[in-house]
């Protein structure tokens, strides 16, 4: 059997208001029929939702989990209503999730195409798993990664790749006064973000060059890295495009010895068959729009 979306609204409903005499005149039903609707959902899931204390419906963990589920459902229902209603083309909210340790300066510049004012933007951030679960779900738009997503767990996923940035190493002048990679490396503490892909190649180049580095700090944030470098910690070993205000302003400079280390970001989304109108656009390489 099919879960009943009539009892889903009218179990969201009771959950709401707590008593079921004030849900069944909000409904406009009478309480008993309502009462009825509220039994059959719980024989349907198989589990009580509510704890009837007196007059109160308090809910049960299942009930909780269960009105959580449903305003998710209802949400999915209505955005489909509108995106249909105007064939696709409707000024709908652009659901963005980013990586909790993704550079605030590289989220802008994706985004820049829908800085209009035109379009509500509603930004989330996270680890991988969670968002691209959200994507699955339908709650987000496009999910913004530096790994594309595993395909065993994420088959039906599509990663479009939108930039691929050179990682340097950051910091004061004084901290670059050295004359080559291996001295600077070997004599400055570095502060190394812990995405994957920067810390692999990382790892790389100092077995390469038999460097063993002073670590001064490990950060899963990029914002915390640039603030760090800010502070003269030690060098920052990421893309420029994290630090762009400090290394424009002068605060900053870039050691001028390649790594030979990329950092690639990629734009995830699902395939649907009415998605949101500017993804087209802002899943293009950054380089095509002029971004970089």
């Amino acid at each position: 059997m099919r879960l009943n979306y009539h009892h889903l609204r009218y179990f969201q409903e009771v959950a709401r208001e707590g008593n079921l005499t004030r849900a069944a005149a909000r409904l406009n039903l009478s309480q008993s029929a309502l009462s009825t609707q509220i039994r059959q959902l719980e024989e349907r899931l198989g589990h009580a939702l509510f704890e009837r204390t007196g007059r109160a419906m308090v809910l049960t963990e299942t009930g909780r989990i269960a009105l959580d589920h449903a305003e998710r459902i209802f949400s999915v229902g209505d955005d489909l209503v509108a995106t249909l209603a105007a064939g696709g083309a409707a000024k709908a909210p652009l659901r963005v999730g980013a990586l909790s340790t993704l550079s605030r300066n590289f989220q802008l510049r994706f985004l820049r195409p829908a800085l209009t004012g035109d379009v509500e933007l509603i930004l989330s951030s996270g680890n991988s798993q969670t968002l691209l679960r959200a994507l699955e779900a339908l709650a987000l738009d496009v999910v913004l990664l530096t790994d594309p997503p595993p395909r065993v767990t994420f088959p039906d996923l599509v990663a479009h790749r939108i930039a691929e940035q050179p990682v340097g190493l950051h910091g004061t002048q004084r901290r670059l006064r050295h004359d080559t990679l291996a001295e600077l490396l070997g004599a400055e503490p570095v502060i190394l973000p812990t995405e994957s892909s920067i810390r692999t190649g990382f790892d790389s180049l100092m077995a390469r060059l038999g460097v063993t580095p002073r670590i001064a700090a490990t950060v899963d944030d990029m914002a915390m890295v640039r603030l760090l470098a800010r502070e003269d910690l030690g060098l920052a070993v990421t893309p420029a495009v994290v630090l762009a205000d400090e290394l424009a302003q002068g605060v900053l400079a870039t050691a001028p010895f390649p790594l030979n280390v990329v950092e690639s970001f990629y734009a995830v989304t699902t395939p649907r068959t009415f998605p949101h109108p500017l993804l087209g656009r802002l899943a293009e390489p950054l380089a095509n729009r002029g971004d970089e």
